[in-house]
Order: structure tokens, then C-alpha cells, then sequence
């Protein structure tokens, strides 16, 4: 696991410049660093290392050095392709997955992305085309961000490397913060920062002669295949999960696991054959799954290391976080990672965790809402829209939310696990609201994509689009390198997919639970109480603690900042927060989402 960040064209001082922006993801690879700087081109690295310890060093070169790459990420199949490319005529310097690809695109072209098993971005400069070919992961597990400045490319695995090149302006992106206050995180591929892109997973791009050229080379498919058995599946899933988490603890140094009360890292845990396992809690008993972790691992005979966050070191530690997050995520199980990925980082240098599963397979609490709305999902859409119409002007009351969700359609609804404020309430609390965009129009061309599936297989395509893009694999990657240790998603992984594309609804989410078919893979390695335990996500008190009075004062000096003056109507954010202290509603998560984007902007501007 590593970074990497650069840039094209001419400029004064190109090492002094280059040098700067891999100091600001040092972080990311403490090991060692490296550069390549030619006619039009610099190229940064900083190396954390798990492969070919000694040999592994980037940038990597082909044979005749006409060509360059650097690399972020694990190729698992690189031993196979290794073996295919030398066989074809490629001779490799060291025994790092690096030179797979650079040789692979000699070979192959942009056909090598079809080839790959892994999770990975990386740049490869052709000196003699003058050219630079990228890409991004299947699923997003790595970042990529660019920017075009003065017709140059200026790219980083992060954006504050970015933002140290003197071409780059640093400016807020209001449109971005719209919409984020919607869902949570950045969802568009324009970032918080003008004019500065992500490149969006299973993404490739060429930059020539100052034009980026971007396409898509993969799409994950639902096809659903009901000519098998449930034990089938099973037996595929469990096939494939195990050939996964092998091929994901490939490594020169030691790997652990991370554990909470889950079945997803349960899985794994139970199955990854390792010495060490790490968990995280809070001093609360809905909040702390460390006495979980432990039995688990006491079970299946594996150390757990935890850690017992107070409230005073979450706190402490928000701007850290979101300083490392590079944009807002208004997501508070995201410290807890941090501390879990800081505790991991005492004992190891990799640790896998169960990212994935729940898009893959089916297991938010969510997915049940399709069949618990039928009664009035079946009501033609008249009836439904006259039933929550009426239910919006009831009173606080029993049944009155499930009224109104019914009353919408799917797309309508759900864009995703988080949904914060809708349009009227970003226009109520904005002091400049763009009006872009609203959310039906972000997910219409996936739901358009999707228009065949059942609705709990519509859900879980939107979700690989914009949850597990936008918040899970964002904070796995930041908080998991911000602290230099690297995080393997084995549920992400093709194999696994080709799997879990086929799997009927009926064997993922139904009455009995969610993730159905993967939890009965998982009751061959784990205990009942485990395997068909309720999804409870990265418990985090906040909505406690905000009505605390030093975190109520907290928040509400930076609700009266120099930037909320700027961005928000100050009395209007004050309302949630003060209704919320006051028990009149449970405003946590919708402050929780401007108070972390005034933490961060202070990281960032001031």
C-alpha cells in the first residue's frame, strides 16, 4: 500500500515542487520514497511495503525505460500473469506485482485492466508517445484525483498533494456541499475542491497533448440465476470467500484481521487463519463490541487486541480525521475506524476487513423495506401519494414515517444507506443554495441501468454506485492510511462477485434475515450468535453526547464560526441543534453533517 502523486509539463523547481506534494501523503508510505522526473513528466512515490521487501521499490521501469509506473494497491493474481508474461518474452527485475502491470501494458494494452484480481490505481508514462495511461480499481478501493491546470495533468492519491502545486487555486465547491448535505459524503466526481476530480471506479483515462480521455472498462452486473439451490449458492459463496481470503493474505509480513460483532469480519476472521484480531468501543452498552470480539476470538483461538475509545480522545481526534479524509464525510463510525486502524497499526502492517459484503450480498436492515412497504406499494400510486400527504400533516405518531416512505416511490426514497436533508431543508439552511442537484437526478442513470432488477437488487446497485464508493471504501482507505496501514477488503473481490451476482433476492434478504445465503455460509466457522446477528453497522454514541453540555457548546461555537456565517443561515442550524438537546427530536445525524464540514473546512482554509 502506498501513494503516489505528480504532474505534467514544464514548471520551475519541478523537484522542489514534487517533493513537497509526497510529503503531504507521507503517511501513506513511510517506508521509502522514490521519483522520476523527465522531459514534461515528474512522478512521486512514498512505499509502504508488503511484497518483495527489498526489490519493490517505485518507480518501476520496463526493460528499455521508455516506459514508467507508479502504483497504489495489491494485485493478488500477479504470481499467474508473472508467469504468462515471462513466458511471453517480458523479463522482470523483482518479484513485486508493480512490474506485472507496466509489463502487462506492454503486452496487452488497456485490455490488462480485464486481467487483473486486485485493488489498485496506478499511472504508467510512456516516455515515447508522450502519453499517460490510469486507472482505478473495479470497485473504488483506491482513490485517484486529478486536475487539469494550464493544460497539465496533476494528480494524487490524495488531494492535499494535490493542493501543494503552485498551479492548483484552492477554493470551495458549493455544489458539492449541497449535495453532500443530502447524502452524507461527496457524491459527485467534481470534489469539495473546484476544478479537482475523482476519477470514479472501474475508470480508465488516457492524457495526451493536454486532453484527458476518460471511459469506463467494467460494470458490476446483477443477473440473477434461480436454476440453483440454496446449498448450491452456499457452497459458492464459502468456495469463493475462502480462495479470496487466501489470495488476499498473500504478503512478506504479517497480516491481521479486524473484528466486531458482525458476521462480515466474523467471516473472515474465522477463515483468514491469522494470529490477530482488532476491535474498538465505546463505554456504552449498545456501543461496545469488544466483549463480542473477544468470545469470537477466544473460539476460534486468535489474539484480540481492542481498544476502549473515551469520549474525550473521539473528540480530540475529529479534526485529524477529517484533515486525513481530504473531504468531509459526515460519518461518525469513520473515528472509529481511525482508532481501530491505529490500534491495528501497533501489531501489523495489513489487516482485512469485511467491507462489501452488504452491497454484495444483501445485508443492510434496509433492503427489508421493499417487502415490509407491499401492502402499500401494491395501492396504485395515487392512493399511496393521498395516504402520505395526509400523513405529513399528522403529528408525531406510530406509523406515520412508514405512511409517507410508501407513499414514494423507490427512487424517490432511497439513494443510499444515509439520507440527511432533502432539497427544501438544504434551501432552509443554506445561506447560497445552487439548487444543484436534486438527489432523483444523481441516481437516475443508475436507476435507468438498473430498471429490470427488483427493487432490493436496484438498492444494492445503488449502493456499490454511491455508498460504498462515496463513505465505506473512502473511510477505510483514509483512516487505514492515515495511521500507514493497509486494509484488504476480501469481499471485493471479482471472484466473490461473480458469485454474489447470481444469487436470487430470495436468498439474500427475506423474513428471516438479511445476507441469508452468506450468513449460511458463515455458520460453518462461527456460533449462532454471531452468524445471524442483526446488522448494527459502527455504533457511535453522538446522539447522546450532543446533548451533553460541553459538546453541545462545542458544536455550537463552531455553528457560529467566521464559516458557517459564510455558508449557513446560523439561526436555522441552531434550531437542530437546540431542539436536539432539548429532546424535541433526534437532529444527531443532520448536525453531525454540517458540524463535519465546518471541522474540515477549518483543516482545510483556515
Amino acid at each position: 500500500m502506498c501513494g503516489f502523486c505528480g504532474f505534467t509539463g514544464q514548471i520551475a523547481s519541478p523537484e522542489e515542487i514534487l517533493e513537497s506534494m509526497k510529503n503531504k501523503i507521507i503517511h501513506r508510505g513511510p517506508d521509502s520514497d522514490g521519483s522520476h522526473l523527465d522531459d514534461g513528466i515528474a512522478m512521486g512515490f512514498r512505499r509502504l511495503s508488503f511484497v518483495d521487501l527489498e526489490g519493490g521499490s517505485q518507480p518501476i521501469y520496463n526493460e528499455t525505460r521508455d516506459m514508467v509506473i507508479t502504483f497504489n494497491g495489491e494485485i493478488y493474481n500477479h504470481r499467474e500473469l508473472r508467469e504468462e508474461l515471462e513466458a511471453k518474452g517480458h523479463v522482470m527485475g523483482s518479484r513485486a506485482d508493480t512490474e506485472v502491470l507496466i509489463h502487462g501494458y506492454e503486452e496487452w494494452g488497456e485490455e490488462l485492466l480485464q486481467k487483473l484480481r486486485g485493488m489498485f490505481a496506478f499511472v504508467i508514462w510512456d516516455k515515447k508517445n508522450k502519453s499517460i495511461f490510469g486507472a482505478r480499481d473495479f470497485f473504488g478501493i483506491k482513490p485517484f484525483y486529478y486536475t487539469i491546470a494550464n493544460g497539465n495533468l496533476i494528480y494524487g492519491s490524495e488531494i492535499k498533494a494535490i493542493l501543494a502545486h503552485p498551479d492548483v487555486k484552492k477554493e470551495v465547491n458549493p455544489i458539492a456541499l449541497e449535495n453532500y448535505l443530502t447524502f452524507q459524503y461527496s457524491v459527485l466526481e467534481e470534489t469539495f475542491f473546484k476544478g479537482i476530480f475523482k476519477l470514479m471506479p472501474a475508470h480508465c483515462f488516457t492524457f495526451k497533448d493536454g486532453k484527458m480521455d476518460i471511459k469506463r472498462y467494467w460494470e458490476p452486473v446483477f443477473e440473477a440465476d434461480h436454476s440453483k439451490s440454496l446449498e448450491e449458492y452456499v457452497d459458492e459463496i464459502d468456495a469463493a470467500m475462502q480462495d479470496s481470503i487466501k489470495a488476499h493474505k498473500v504478503a512478506d509480513v504479517e497480516v491481521g484481521s479486524f473484528l466486531s460483532s458482525g458476521v462480515d469480519s466474523s467471516y473472515v476472521a474465522a477463515c483468514f487463519h491469522g494470529d490477530k484480531t482488532f476491535t474498538v468501543g465505546f463505554d456504552y452498552e449498545k456501543y461496545n463490541e469488544i466483549d463480542y470480539a473477544k468470545a469470537l476470538s477466544e473460539k476460534i483461538k486468535i489474539d484480540n487486541y481492542s481498544k476502549l475509545i473515551s469520549k474525550k480522545e473521539y473528540w480530540d481526534s475529529i479534526p485529524t480525521v477529517q484533515y486525513h479524509m481530504d473531504e468531509p464525510l459526515a460519518d461518525a463510525s469513520a473515528i472509529a475506524l481511525y482508532f481501530v486502524t491505529k490500534t491495528a497499526s501497533e501489531q501489523v502492517k495489513t489487516c482485512m476487513s469485511g467491507e462489501g459484503a452488504d452491497e454484495l450480498f444483501g445485508g443492510y436492515n434496509i433492503y427489508r423495506e421493499p417487502h415490509d412497504l407491499l401492502p402499500l406499494t401494491r395501492l396504485p400510486r395515487p392512493i399511496r401519494k393521498g395516504l402520505g400527504a395526509m400523513a405529513q400533516k399528522l403529528p408525531k405518531m406510530k406509523g406515520k414515517n412508514y405512511l409517507i416512505r410508501g407513499s414514494k416511490d423507490l427512487q424517490e426514497r432511497f439513494i443510499g444507506n444515509a439520507f440527511m436533508l432533502n432539497e427544501a431543508e438544504r434551501e432552509r439552511i443554506l445561506k447560497h443554495p445552487t439548487g444543484k442537484y436534486p438527489h432523483t437526478a444523481l441516481t437516475k442513470p443508475f436507476y435507468d441501468k438498473a430498471k429490470d432488477l427488483d427493487d432490493v437488487t436496484k438498492m444494492q446497485y445503488i449502493d456499490i454506485h454511491f455508498w460504498l464508493i462515496g463513505d465505506i471504501l473512502l473511510k477505510a482507505d483514509k483512516m487505514s492510511m492515515a495511521n500507514s496501514l493497509e486494509v484488504r477488503v476480501p469481499f471485493l473481490d471479482r471472484v466473490v462477485f461473480d458469485v454474489a451476482r447470481k444469487v436470487p433476492t430470495e436468498y439474500k434478504v427475506n423474513k428471516e434475515n438479511t445476507k441469508f445465503a452468506m450468513r449460511q455460509a458463515a455458520h460453518r466457522y462461527l456460533p449462532d450468535m454471531v452468524a445471524e446477528k442483526k446488522k448494527l453497522g459502527f455504533p457511535v454514541p453522538i446522539r447522546i453526547w450532543l446533548r451533553e453540555e460541553n459538546y453541545y457548546n462545542m458544536v455550537k461555537e463552531a455553528f457560529h464560526s467566521p464559516a458557517a456565517e459564510e455558508f449557513f443561515k446560523v439561526d436555522e442550524i441552531m434550531k437542530y441543534l437546540d431542539e436536539h438537546k432539548a429532546g424535541k427530536a433526534d437532529n444527531s445525524r443532520k448536525i453531525w453533517t454540517i458540524y463535519m464540514f465546518l471541522v474540515w473546512h477549518k483543516q482545510f482554509f483556515n
